[in-house]
Formats: structure tokens, C-alpha cells, sequence
């Protein structure tokens, strides 16, 4: 195993004040650009998947053009960009679609200029919002993408038990970090780290954290799926979940992840944010009825790296992307789902805002989507 380095953080905690990539969890490490302008055609390992976009693309004329959306960073539970690009949602709606890959600093730049319109991520965002970054909360992805591990046996049982103990995380201020923080707070126990009551120590790669967990030098690691999963499944596995985001009552019917557009994209053509979010809606729709396939399309078509085929399955289904009736009967309240997360994240300081329901508000944008039908 290669030497990792470890950063025990036990003073100051800083705000990491980057963008949640889908969900979440991926951290892309090469920019795609933030232009309307045509990408450039992918080389000969990143060509296209012969998905039904592509034969789209040849044949329709598209009303808003050319676009660039983020959805080349590989995670699972950026589903729906996936499959409303290569079952032809997007090119139905009206968008030209290139599947970029952009890093933190990109997107910020590309939704405070317009030129990328709209973006997934958690509410590991708010804090970049509440610094300046020009979007809008509009609408929710998906429920809960993040599990807690400890070795099988663990005398850890609950959140209570973490007084003391050690949580690996991909980084502090990140979605992991945040979570783990909310729950044990609401636990009694102080996240703060001047209170030295649970110790976050980074691990810049979630293999390094389980190994990490494996040799003892953490109690629990907080991960993305699908490691959560991964190193939980079958009668040998060597860990246990402590925590599901997807269960938790803390965080359970609940999204964890948004779709975040372009302040001014929405004040400049609404219409062009409803045509996007309809093609959302459709293949989260596409993806209610059809996880199995959806699963396969995702691993044929080389947008996320899929081993097991019945464990992304369970996973996807676990996410509960919303139905069509969902969203039009309000089965889960994005507003209500904010203003919750808003709410938790001042109460341990991680938002700054002294009114946190007008912050709430605030960032949230509810989307027409009879505009341009």
C-alpha cells in the first residue's frame, strides 16, 4: 500500500468553499471550459458512446442551441445527467448538449458568467453561496449518497458513541465532514474543533481512508458511495455501516442533492432554466422506472465506472429519484429540504448568516416549468 499522508486537523476549522460535484462526491481534476461555444471533439478514448443523443444531434434543430453541462466527473448519482443525455431529454428540450468536465473553479465561473447554466451538487454549496457565487437552488436531485463505516464489532453503535473518536473525511468543509458534524451535534456532542470532542482526520482518497480504517488510525470513515457499499457487502466484509444518509432520520426523505442554475441565466431567460429542469425531470422519471437498465446504459456507456452491476442497481433505486408525479404532487419540498440544511449547517457555524430562513429563501428559486412548452 503507498504511504498516504495524514492530516489530523485539531484546531481551526477552515471552510472549504468549493462546489459539491455530484454529490456528489467526485472532484474532477481536469477542466472542460465553461463556453456556449462547441467543445472540442473528444479524443479517441473519450469518443462518443453511440448514444441516441448522438443521433439527436444529426437530425433536430435545437431550439437554445449549443450548451455545456458538467457531467463527465463519473459519479453515480449524476444519473440523470447521463441519461437525459444519451436517451435524448436534452435534444427533446431543445439543448444541444457537450458533456464537459470542470473543476470547482470552473463552474464558479462559468454559472457567475452564464455560460454554464446549471449544475448538480449539495448543500456543501451554501457556503459558496453565502460568499458571493451567483446561483440559485432550484430544484432536488436525489436522497442520500453517504455512509459511515466501522470495523465489524465496533463498540461503536450510534452517534453518542463518537465522543472522543476518530472520522476520516475527504475534507473539512465538505459534504462527509458536514454530515457527520450535523449528527453528532444533534447527538450532544460538539463538532467544533476547539472542543476537541471528535477529531476529523483528511484523507485525500476514500481507499486511503478505509485503509486508514482497516489499520486502526480511525474509528469510523465517512464515505462516498459507492465505497460505502462496496466494502459492506457479503458475509465476509470486513465493515459494517454505522450510518446511511438515505435512512438516517436526520437526513432520510430528505435531498441531499440539488440542481443549482445560473443566477443569471434565470434572470435573463427563465424560459431556458424550465426547458432544462423538464429534461431533468425526464430522466429522473426514466431512471424511477428503469434502474436496471438505466445501471447498464450508465456502464456501457462509460460515464461511471461500474463493477457490480446489482450493487449500482440497489444504489440508484436507494436514491429515490423523484417521478414525474412526484414532482408535479410535491412529494418531497426542495424549499422545505433547504431552509432544514440551511437551518442545521448555522447551527453548528458553518453558514455565518444570522437570519438563516431568509438566507433560505433567499437562495432558493422555484422554477415556472410552463415557460416555453
Amino acid at each position: 500500500m503507498k504511504k498516504y499522508k495524514k492530516l489530523s486537523i485539531g484546531f481551526a476549522l477552515v471552510l472549504a468553499l468549493i462546489f459539491a460535484l455530484s454529490a456528489c462526491g467526485g472532484t474532477p481534476t481536469t477542466s472542460g471550459g465553461g463556453s456556449s461555444a462547441p467543445a472540442p471533439a473528444a479524443p479517441a478514448d473519450e469518443a462518443d458512446t453511440g448514444s441516441s443523443a448522438d443521433a439527436a444531434a444529426a437530425t433536430t434543430e435545437f431550439k437554445y442551441g449549443k450548451i455545456d453541462i458538467p457531467g463527465k466527473d463519473g459519479a453515480l448519482c449524476g444519473a440523470p445527467i447521463y441519461i437525459a443525455y444519451d436517451q435524448g431529454f436534452f435534444a427533446e428540450e431543445g439543448f444541444d448538449v457537450t458533456l464537459i468536465s470542470a473543476d470547482a473553479e470552473t463552474r464558479k465561473i462559468g454559472l457567475n458568467n452564464g455560460t454554464i447554466p446549471i449544475v448538480n451538487g449539495d448543500f456543501q454549496f451554501f457556503p459558496s453561496i453565502e460568499e458571493g457565487v451567483q446561483v440559485k437552488v432550484v430544484d432536488g436531485l436525489h436522497n442520500g449518497c453517504i455512509k459511515f463505516l466501522v470495523p465489524k464489532g465496533s463498540d461503536i453503535k450510534s452517534a453518542a458513541d463518537l465522543k472522543g473518536k476518530r472520522v476520516g473525511v475527504d475534507e473539512i468543509g465538505g459534504t462527509p465532514h458536514q454530515v457527520a458534524s450535523v449528527w453528532v451535534e444533534k447527538a450532544g456532542i460538539s463538532a467544533k474543533p476547539e472542543d476537541r470532542e471528535v477529531e476529523f482526520v483528511v484523507y485525500s482518497d476514500g481507499n486511503l481512508e478505509i485503509e486508514a480504517l482497516r489499520n486502526g488510525d480511525v474509528d469510523v470513515a465517512a464515505l462516498w458511495d459507492p465505497l460505502g457499499s462496496i466494502y459492506t457487502e457479503g458475509d465476509d466484509a470486513e465493515f459494517e455501516v454505522l450510518f446511511d444518509l438515505s435512512t438516517d432520520p436526520t437526513f432520510a426523505g430528505k435531498y441531499c442533492c440539488f440542481l443549482y442554475a445560473s443566477t443569471k441565466v434565470i434572470n435573463e431567460n427563465p424560459e431556458y432554466v424550465a426547458a432544462l429542469l423538464r429534461a431533468y425531470h425526464k430522466a429522473q422519471e426514466w431512471i424511477s422506472d428503469n434502474p436496471r437498465e438505466a445501471v447498464e446504459i450508465i456502464s456501457s456507456g462509460k460515464y461511471s465506472a461500474i463493477e457490480d452491476i446489482d450493487l449500482a442497481e440497489g444504489l440508484v433505486t436507494s436514491y429515490e429519484y423523484p417521478s414525474l408525479h412526484d414532482h408535479q404532487t410535491g412529494k418531497q419540498n426542495v424549499e422545505a429540504d433547504v431552509k432544514y440544511f440551511v437551518e442545521e449547517l448555522a447551527n453548528i457555524g458553518y453558514l455565518k448568516t444570522a437570519d438563516p430562513a431568509a438566507f433560505a429563501a433567499e437562495i432558493y428559486y422555484k422554477v415556472d416549468l410552463e415557460l416555453g412548452k
